[in-house]
């Protein structure tokens, strides 16, 4: 019996002692790897040091061979510019993918439910250039609320000024009191120019990410007051003014145009619509478009008189003001 109780005493502290080496040896390796790597910390750093590159960097896509595709081609600065100016988080090669996509897939669709591939082709350029339309429409709809606000962050500047604080004062306060999204483009202008850039780059540059002629106005006031002076108040209540003016001015006469241009919408839109129609209730009847030559040449000349006429409804009904 007292065998046992040792043997059993003997086990029970070998097989504790093994649990102990077993989770002992992490312990002493994790404390030997925290000792060299705060042994070699500074030297590591000091590595780390040289190599971190913070310059800023525009990448036109996150493939590297079509970023360095488009890099070579000069029409990709205007795009990348365009959906900066949209607010838009797109890159230039996203844009190119997604265009690509649609187009495809909307091409083969159409030729694959009509059996004609010229059909197919037309709709797919058509639907290509839906993504950059849609860029090209909330660069509009950002810049023309930019200029609905910029009478508003005007008048911010012209209090500013008057209450005794100096130009870069009061675009320091514009830049914080501004709604957006004007108020984050005058709040980069104030930092490039804080952090040492002058003056006349930091609103170039404003002026490159937001051309509108109201705000080249304001740019240039600010640029003469600042070489030779004068009462930039009372230049830019002037500016604010007329900038209201203008705007109830362009409201007017989209009222007495309204006519106009819901005359071009449904001219633009009415043989496309007939056209859908006819091919529900009866599609062996405008099948004929497709399947021989002298549909192919009905369509495209109907296509062509179709935007030549909504041009020349848009260029009569734009009163540029």
């Amino acid at each position: 019996m007292p065998l046992i109780i040792l043997l059993v005493f003997c086990a029970v502290f070998a097989l504790i002692a093994l649990l102990m080496i077993g989770f002992g040896k992490p312990a002493t390796s994790k404390q030997t790897e925290a000792a060299l790597a705060a042994a070699l910390g500074p030297a590591r750093s000091a590595n780390q040091q040289k190599v971190v590159d913070v310059r800023k960097e525009h990448r036109l896509s996150a493939i590297p061979w079509l970023h360095d595709l488009l890099s070579r081609i000069d029409i990709s600065i205007t795009v990348r510019r365009m959906l900066s100016q949209a607010d838009m988080t797109w890159t230039l090669g996203k844009l190119m993918l997604i265009s690509v996509a649609v187009g495809i897939t909307s091409g083969y669709l159409v030729a694959l439910r009509l059996g004609s591939p010229l059909a197919g082709i037309l709709v797919g350029l058509v639907a290509g250039t839906v993504p950059l339309s849609l860029v090209l429409w909330k660069r509009r709809s950002r810049l023309l609320k930019i200029q609905e606000k910029l009478p508003e962050t005007l008048d911010l500047m012209v209090s500013a000024l008057r209450a005794g604080h100096s130009m870069v004062g009061a675009l320091g306060a514009a830049a914080k009191e501004a709604p957006e999204p004007i108020g984050r483009e005058f709040r980069l202008c104030y930092e490039e120019q804080n952090f040492g850039l002058n003056l006349r780059a930091a609103m170039d540059n404003l002026m490159e990410r937001i051309p509108v002629p109201d705000l080249r106005i304001v740019a240039t006031a600010m640029l003469i007051h600042k070489e030779t002076g004068g009462n930039l108040a009372e230049v830019l209540d002037k500016t604010s003014l007329i900038i209201r003016e203008r705007f109830l001015l362009q409201q007017k006469i989209r009222v007495h145009t309204a006519q106009g241009r819901l005359t071009g919408l449904v001219l633009m839109s009415l043989p496309t619509i007939l056209a859908i129609l006819i091919y529900v209730t009866n599609p062996e009847y405008l099948k004929l478009l497709f399947s021989r030559s002298l549909g192919h040449k009905f369509m495209a000349a109907a296509a062509v008189m179709n935007v030549i006429g909504l041009l020349i409804i848009r260029k009569i009904v734009n009163i540029r003001v």
